[in-house]
Protein backbone atom coordinates (compact mmCIF):
# COMPACT_ATOMS: atom_id res chain seq x y z
CA UNK A 1 0.00 0.00 0.00
CA UNK A 2 1.19 3.22 -1.03
CA UNK A 3 2.07 5.92 1.52
CA UNK A 4 -0.77 8.25 0.06
CA UNK A 5 -3.22 5.41 0.64
CA UNK A 6 -1.82 4.78 4.17
CA UNK A 7 -2.44 8.74 4.83
CA UNK A 8 -6.05 8.62 3.27
CA UNK A 9 -7.12 5.44 5.40
CA UNK A 10 -5.20 6.90 8.57
CA UNK A 11 -7.68 10.36 7.91
CA UNK A 12 -10.78 8.53 7.76
CA UNK A 13 -10.25 6.30 10.86
CA UNK A 14 -9.46 9.35 12.69
CA UNK A 15 -11.91 11.59 11.28
CA UNK A 16 -14.67 8.63 12.48
CA UNK A 17 -13.00 8.78 16.01
CA UNK A 18 -13.57 12.02 16.36
CA UNK A 19 -17.23 11.98 14.85
CA UNK A 20 -18.16 9.40 17.07
CA UNK A 21 -16.48 11.30 20.08
CA UNK A 22 -18.21 14.45 19.27
CA UNK A 23 -21.76 12.55 18.95
CA UNK A 24 -21.17 10.78 21.96
CA UNK A 25 -23.32 13.20 24.00
CA UNK A 26 -26.53 11.85 21.58
CA UNK A 27 -25.39 8.50 23.18
CA UNK A 28 -25.39 9.59 26.78
CA UNK A 29 -28.18 12.29 27.15
CA UNK A 30 -31.33 9.42 26.96
CA UNK A 31 -28.81 8.26 29.95
CA UNK A 32 -30.06 11.69 31.85
CA UNK A 33 -31.83 9.02 34.53
CA UNK A 34 -29.16 7.22 35.40
CA UNK A 35 -26.30 8.50 37.67
CA UNK A 36 -23.04 9.30 36.26
CA UNK A 37 -21.23 7.11 38.67
CA UNK A 38 -23.64 3.86 37.50
CA UNK A 39 -22.90 4.92 33.62
CA UNK A 40 -19.06 5.16 34.48
CA UNK A 41 -18.94 1.52 35.79
CA UNK A 42 -20.58 0.14 32.86
CA UNK A 43 -18.51 1.73 30.90
CA UNK A 44 -15.26 0.41 32.44
CA UNK A 45 -17.20 -3.07 33.20
CA UNK A 46 -18.24 -3.38 29.29
CA UNK A 47 -15.22 -1.88 27.81
CA UNK A 48 -12.85 -5.04 29.23
CA UNK A 49 -14.00 -7.72 27.25
CA UNK A 50 -14.08 -5.30 24.24
CA UNK A 51 -10.32 -4.45 23.92
CA UNK A 52 -9.32 -7.88 25.49
CA UNK A 53 -11.14 -9.27 22.22
CA UNK A 54 -10.05 -6.80 19.86
CA UNK A 55 -6.20 -7.98 21.27
CA UNK A 56 -6.82 -11.67 21.53
CA UNK A 57 -7.95 -11.01 17.43
CA UNK A 58 -4.54 -9.09 16.99
CA UNK A 59 -2.70 -11.34 18.77
CA UNK A 60 -1.30 -8.82 21.46
CA UNK A 61 -2.70 -10.24 24.55
CA UNK A 62 0.62 -11.04 25.58
CA UNK A 63 1.49 -6.82 26.14
CA UNK A 64 -0.82 -7.06 28.85
CA UNK A 65 0.00 -9.66 30.55
CA UNK A 66 3.96 -8.16 30.28
CA UNK A 67 2.61 -5.25 31.62
CA UNK A 68 1.12 -6.52 34.69
CA UNK A 69 4.58 -8.10 35.80
CA UNK A 70 6.48 -4.69 35.57
CA UNK A 71 6.32 -2.82 38.96
CA UNK A 72 7.26 0.20 37.22
CA UNK A 73 5.41 0.75 34.52
CA UNK A 74 1.79 -0.86 36.13
CA UNK A 75 2.64 2.04 38.60
CA UNK A 76 2.40 4.16 35.72
CA UNK A 77 -1.15 2.37 34.23
CA UNK A 78 -2.69 2.73 38.09
CA UNK A 79 -2.21 6.70 37.75
CA UNK A 80 -3.43 6.89 34.33
CA UNK A 81 -6.33 4.66 35.36
CA UNK A 82 -7.38 7.08 37.82
CA UNK A 83 -6.84 10.21 36.06
CA UNK A 84 -8.88 8.24 32.70
CA UNK A 85 -11.55 7.55 35.57
CA UNK A 86 -11.83 11.12 36.85
CA UNK A 87 -11.95 12.32 32.81
CA UNK A 88 -14.51 9.76 31.80
CA UNK A 89 -16.34 10.38 35.04
CA UNK A 90 -16.59 14.57 34.86
CA UNK A 91 -17.46 14.26 30.98
CA UNK A 92 -20.56 11.99 31.79
CA UNK A 93 -21.68 13.93 34.53
CA UNK A 94 -21.21 17.30 32.50
CA UNK A 95 -23.30 15.68 29.47
CA UNK A 96 -26.29 13.78 31.58
CA UNK A 97 -26.17 17.15 33.63
CA UNK A 98 -26.88 19.73 31.17
CA UNK A 99 -23.39 21.24 30.72
CA UNK A 100 -22.26 20.05 27.23
CA UNK A 101 -20.97 23.14 26.63
CA UNK A 102 -18.25 23.09 29.58
CA UNK A 103 -17.26 19.90 28.26
CA UNK A 104 -16.31 20.93 25.02
CA UNK A 105 -14.33 23.50 26.52
CA UNK A 106 -12.36 21.15 28.05
CA UNK A 107 -11.49 19.34 25.05
CA UNK A 108 -10.65 23.21 22.94
CA UNK A 109 -8.52 23.54 25.84
CA UNK A 110 -6.63 19.65 25.94
CA UNK A 111 -4.12 20.45 22.87
CA UNK A 112 -3.13 24.14 24.84
CA UNK A 113 -3.00 22.55 28.38
CA UNK A 114 -0.79 19.69 26.34
CA UNK A 115 1.60 22.22 25.41
CA UNK A 116 1.82 23.46 28.79
CA UNK A 117 2.92 20.42 29.96
CA UNK A 118 5.66 20.08 27.40
CA UNK A 119 7.56 22.54 28.51
CA UNK A 120 7.45 21.77 32.42
CA UNK A 121 7.64 18.23 32.29
CA UNK A 122 9.33 17.67 29.43
CA UNK A 123 11.51 20.36 29.20
CA UNK A 124 9.93 21.30 25.40
CA UNK A 125 10.80 25.13 24.01
CA UNK A 126 7.73 26.80 22.47
CA UNK A 127 7.55 29.11 19.60
CA UNK A 128 6.30 32.05 19.91
CA UNK A 129 2.58 31.59 17.80
CA UNK A 130 2.55 28.48 20.55
CA UNK A 131 3.46 31.25 23.24
CA UNK A 132 0.46 32.86 21.86
CA UNK A 133 -2.07 29.75 21.48
CA UNK A 134 -1.48 29.16 25.39
CA UNK A 135 -1.68 32.84 26.37
CA UNK A 136 -5.02 33.39 23.97
CA UNK A 137 -6.83 30.48 26.07
CA UNK A 138 -5.46 30.85 29.66
CA UNK A 139 -7.07 34.90 29.05
CA UNK A 140 -10.21 33.01 27.62
CA UNK A 141 -10.50 31.18 31.18
CA UNK A 142 -9.79 34.05 32.68
CA UNK A 143 -12.32 36.08 31.33
CA UNK A 144 -14.96 33.36 31.49
CA UNK A 145 -13.88 32.99 35.89
CA UNK A 146 -14.22 36.56 36.12
CA UNK A 147 -17.93 36.87 34.41
CA UNK A 148 -19.04 33.93 35.75
CA UNK A 149 -17.57 34.71 39.58
CA UNK A 150 -16.05 31.07 39.58
CA UNK A 151 -13.75 28.92 37.75
CA UNK A 152 -15.43 27.06 34.82
CA UNK A 153 -14.32 23.72 37.03
CA UNK A 154 -15.87 21.30 34.41
CA UNK A 155 -13.52 22.23 31.43
CA UNK A 156 -10.30 22.64 33.93
CA UNK A 157 -11.10 19.30 35.00
CA UNK A 158 -11.53 17.55 31.35
CA UNK A 159 -8.59 19.62 30.35
CA UNK A 160 -5.81 19.16 32.76
CA UNK A 161 -7.00 15.27 33.72
CA UNK A 162 -6.72 14.92 29.69
CA UNK A 163 -3.10 16.75 29.73
CA UNK A 164 -1.71 15.06 32.45
CA UNK A 165 -2.67 11.30 31.33
CA UNK A 166 -1.41 12.32 27.84
CA UNK A 167 1.96 12.60 29.85
CA UNK A 168 2.46 10.05 31.68
CA UNK A 169 0.92 7.51 29.38
CA UNK A 170 3.62 9.35 27.09
CA UNK A 171 6.14 7.75 29.48
CA UNK A 172 4.33 4.29 29.72
CA UNK A 173 5.79 2.09 26.98
CA UNK A 174 3.21 0.06 25.84
CA UNK A 175 0.56 0.57 23.15
CA UNK A 176 -2.80 2.75 23.28
CA UNK A 177 -5.29 -0.47 23.42
CA UNK A 178 -2.70 -2.98 25.80
CA UNK A 179 -2.45 0.09 27.90
CA UNK A 180 -5.98 0.59 27.92
CA UNK A 181 -6.95 -3.11 28.53
CA UNK A 182 -4.43 -2.69 31.68
CA UNK A 183 -6.31 0.45 33.02
CA UNK A 184 -10.00 -1.21 32.56
CA UNK A 185 -8.31 -4.52 33.76
CA UNK A 186 -7.42 -2.04 36.94
CA UNK A 187 -10.87 -0.56 37.63
CA UNK A 188 -12.82 -3.33 36.30
CA UNK A 189 -13.16 -4.63 40.30
CA UNK A 190 -13.96 -1.34 41.33
CA UNK A 191 -16.22 -0.61 38.99
CA UNK A 192 -17.83 -4.46 39.41
CA UNK A 193 -18.09 -3.63 43.20
CA UNK A 194 -19.61 -0.56 42.97
CA UNK A 195 -22.79 -2.21 40.91
CA UNK A 196 -22.84 -4.87 43.65
CA UNK A 197 -23.48 -3.03 46.79
CA UNK A 198 -24.49 0.98 45.39
CA UNK A 199 -26.45 0.14 42.02
CA UNK A 200 -29.32 -2.29 41.93
CA UNK A 201 -27.31 -5.59 42.12
CA UNK A 202 -24.84 -7.66 39.50
CA UNK A 203 -23.95 -6.48 36.41
CA UNK A 204 -26.53 -7.80 33.87
CA UNK A 205 -29.09 -6.96 36.82
CA UNK A 206 -28.25 -3.50 37.36
CA UNK A 207 -29.81 -3.09 33.99
CA UNK A 208 -33.24 -0.94 33.58
CA UNK A 209 -35.84 -2.32 32.80
CA UNK A 210 -36.33 0.50 30.11
CA UNK A 211 -35.18 -1.56 26.84
CA UNK A 212 -33.48 1.75 25.46
CA UNK A 213 -31.57 2.07 28.89
CA UNK A 214 -30.56 -1.63 29.08
CA UNK A 215 -28.87 -1.45 25.80
CA UNK A 216 -27.08 1.66 25.85
CA UNK A 217 -25.72 0.30 29.08
CA UNK A 218 -24.29 -3.02 27.87
CA UNK A 219 -23.14 -1.00 24.77
CA UNK A 220 -21.05 0.99 26.49
CA UNK A 221 -18.16 -0.90 26.46
CA UNK A 222 -18.30 -0.83 22.55
CA UNK A 223 -19.14 2.34 22.59
CA UNK A 224 -15.92 3.40 24.43
CA UNK A 225 -13.57 0.84 22.50
CA UNK A 226 -14.44 1.38 18.97
CA UNK A 227 -13.55 5.22 18.68
CA UNK A 228 -10.17 4.54 20.65
CA UNK A 229 -9.21 1.82 18.47
CA UNK A 230 -10.03 3.71 15.54
CA UNK A 231 -7.91 6.85 16.75
CA UNK A 232 -5.11 4.07 17.32
CA UNK A 233 -4.75 3.01 13.74
CA UNK A 234 -5.40 6.26 12.11
CA UNK A 235 -2.71 8.17 14.30
CA UNK A 236 0.26 5.98 13.60
CA UNK A 237 -0.65 6.82 9.75
CA UNK A 238 -0.82 10.62 9.40
CA UNK A 239 1.33 13.34 10.17
CA UNK A 240 1.06 15.41 13.16
CA UNK A 241 -0.33 18.42 12.01
CA UNK A 242 -3.00 17.10 10.24
CA UNK A 243 -3.85 14.74 13.69
CA UNK A 244 -3.69 18.42 15.44
CA UNK A 245 -6.70 19.68 12.98
CA UNK A 246 -9.10 16.48 13.35
CA UNK A 247 -8.84 16.55 17.16
CA UNK A 248 -10.88 19.52 17.08
CA UNK A 249 -13.73 18.06 15.48
CA UNK A 250 -15.18 16.24 18.28
CA UNK A 251 -15.39 19.17 20.60
CA UNK A 252 -16.96 21.43 17.68
CA UNK A 253 -19.86 18.87 17.32
CA UNK A 254 -19.89 19.09 21.16
CA UNK A 255 -20.36 22.73 21.16
CA UNK A 256 -23.16 22.86 17.93
CA UNK A 257 -24.97 20.17 19.28
CA UNK A 258 -24.64 22.10 23.00
CA UNK A 259 -26.16 25.07 21.00
CA UNK A 260 -28.53 23.95 18.69
CA UNK A 261 -30.02 20.63 20.65
CA UNK A 262 -29.81 20.83 23.64
CA UNK A 263 -30.30 24.60 23.96
CA UNK A 264 -27.78 25.14 26.84
CA UNK A 265 -27.27 29.27 28.27
CA UNK A 266 -24.90 31.09 26.21
CA UNK A 267 -24.60 34.35 27.13
CA UNK A 268 -22.88 37.07 26.12
CA UNK A 269 -19.98 36.97 28.50
CA UNK A 270 -19.50 33.47 27.51
CA UNK A 271 -19.12 33.63 23.97
CA UNK A 272 -16.29 36.27 24.38
CA UNK A 273 -14.34 33.65 26.54
CA UNK A 274 -15.14 30.81 23.85
CA UNK A 275 -14.06 33.37 20.94
CA UNK A 276 -10.60 33.98 23.13
CA UNK A 277 -9.97 30.50 23.38
CA UNK A 278 -10.98 29.75 19.55
CA UNK A 279 -8.99 32.85 18.88
CA UNK A 280 -5.70 30.47 20.91
CA UNK A 281 -7.02 27.22 19.18
CA UNK A 282 -6.87 28.72 15.66
CA UNK A 283 -3.06 29.82 16.36
CA UNK A 284 -2.07 26.88 17.43
CA UNK A 285 -3.60 24.92 14.16
CA UNK A 286 -1.80 27.32 12.03
CA UNK A 287 1.45 27.37 13.93
CA UNK A 288 1.04 23.33 13.09
CA UNK A 289 0.55 23.96 9.43
CA UNK A 290 3.21 26.72 9.28
CA UNK A 291 6.09 24.25 11.12
CA UNK A 292 5.22 21.41 8.97
CA UNK A 293 5.47 23.49 5.59
CA UNK A 294 8.18 25.76 6.46
CA UNK A 295 10.88 23.24 5.36
CA UNK A 296 13.08 22.76 8.49
CA UNK A 297 11.88 20.48 10.98
CA UNK A 298 9.33 17.87 9.81
CA UNK A 299 5.97 17.51 11.78
CA UNK A 300 6.52 14.43 13.63
CA UNK A 301 4.22 11.26 12.85
CA UNK A 302 3.06 9.79 16.13
CA UNK A 303 4.27 6.67 16.91
CA UNK A 304 1.22 5.98 19.15
CA UNK A 305 -1.78 7.20 19.64
CA UNK A 306 -2.32 10.39 22.66
CA UNK A 307 -5.02 12.12 24.26
CA UNK A 308 -6.97 13.97 21.76
CA UNK A 309 -3.73 14.59 20.05
CA UNK A 310 -0.93 13.43 20.18
CA UNK A 311 1.05 11.68 22.73
CA UNK A 312 2.99 8.33 21.70
CA UNK A 313 1.47 5.35 23.04
CA UNK A 314 -1.58 7.07 24.22
CA UNK A 315 -5.38 7.95 23.33
CA UNK A 316 -8.12 10.41 24.35
CA UNK A 317 -9.36 9.13 27.35
CA UNK A 318 -13.47 9.79 27.13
Amino acid sequence: MSQEQEARRGVLASVTAFLIWGFFPLYLHPLLGVPAEEILAHRVAWCLPCVLVWLAWKGKLDEVTAALVQPQLLSRLVLSALLMSVNWWVYTWAVVSGRVLEASLGYFIGPLVNIVLGVSALGERLSPRQWLAVSLAAGGVGWMTFAAGGLPWVSLTLALSFGVYGLVRKTAPIGAVPGLAVETLLLAPIAMAWLWFFGPGTLTGSLSTDPLTSVLLACAGLATALPLALFAAGARLIRYSVMGLITFIGPSLQWLLGITLYREPFSGAKAIGFAIIWSGVIVFIADGFLTAGAGGRKAPRPAGTGPGSPSSGSHDPR
